[in-house]
């Protein structure tokens, strides 16, 4: 397998993705990316705890977009082991990280060690791409609050960090809360990416970005706040 690792790709995800009549053009232009008929994917379910019905719909979205066999690399409960997703991930041409919630789905990934099997693969060249919860745990880190009811008691925790980058995905009807709380906990001067929904941040393998399919909002950690600054649009036929 080729040593140069394949540009990732981050997808907002969200109604936009479900509801979509035709293919997701997003999900399509990864996929076609493979230079494979069909492409096989791993479905790595971690953040929704592996749930058939919601791997079901999100496989169909995959398909329609231009998959193969859709195989999930199961690693939750115990029924899943790393083992087990390990010979799905060798075998498939893309891994495909699903939405649901961050910080479970990097609690599992942890449990079964599967973190440095997904580093290796991806670093060999083994194309990988996130929706929604999936794109947020490819990049740096992400937000949590040991007290809900505390807006204080916010704190940082690794996601993968294969994309150099914070960012959060379909936030945009609230104004991108929780990437702004991420971004307070940051150094002055640290940039985030608000990802909307029917757009993907595509990161190169230099850590270079660009916006497809829509505008990205990016975010600047100023001294005291966090300020919106301006936003990265699509080039012409960036694929």
């Amino acid at each position: 397998m080729s040593e140069k690792r394949a540009p990732l790709y981050l997808i907002a995800g969200g109604r936009h993705s479900i509801q979509r009549k035709g293919p997701d053009p997003l999900v399509q232009a990864v996929l076609d990316r493979t230079g494979v008929s069909r492409p096989s994917v791993a479905y790595v379910g971690a953040a929704s705890g592996d749930n058939p019905a919601f791997r079901l719909l999100i496989s169909r979205i995959l398909e329609k977009a231009g998959a193969g066999r859709v195989t999930l690399a199961p690693l939750c409960g115990a029924r899943g082991s790393l083992q087990k997703a390990g010979s799905v991930l060798e075998n498939a041409d893309v891994i495909f990280m699903s939405g649901g919630d961050v910080e479970e789905g990097m609690r599992v990934i942890r449990a079964k060690g599967a973190g440095p099997l997904l580093r290796r693969l991806w670093k060999q060249g083994k194309p990988l791409f996130g929706l929604s919860a999936g794109s947020i745990m490819l990049a740096r880190r992400w937000v949590r609050w040991t007290d809900p009811h505390d807006e204080e008691s916010a704190e940082l925790f690794p996601c993968l960090g294969f994309a150099p980058v914070f960012c959060d995905t379909h936030g945009e009807g609230d104004e991108w809360g929780e990437l702004r709380a991420l971004l307070s906990l940051c150094p002055p001067g640290a940039t985030g990416y608000g990802i909307v929904s029917g757009a993907a941040l595509k990161i190169e393998e230099d850590g270079s970005v660009c916006a497809l399919g829509g505008e990205v909002h990016v975010f600047r950690r100023r001294k005291s706040s966090v300020a919106q600054i301006e936003s990265i649009l699509p080039r012409p036929a960036e694929h």
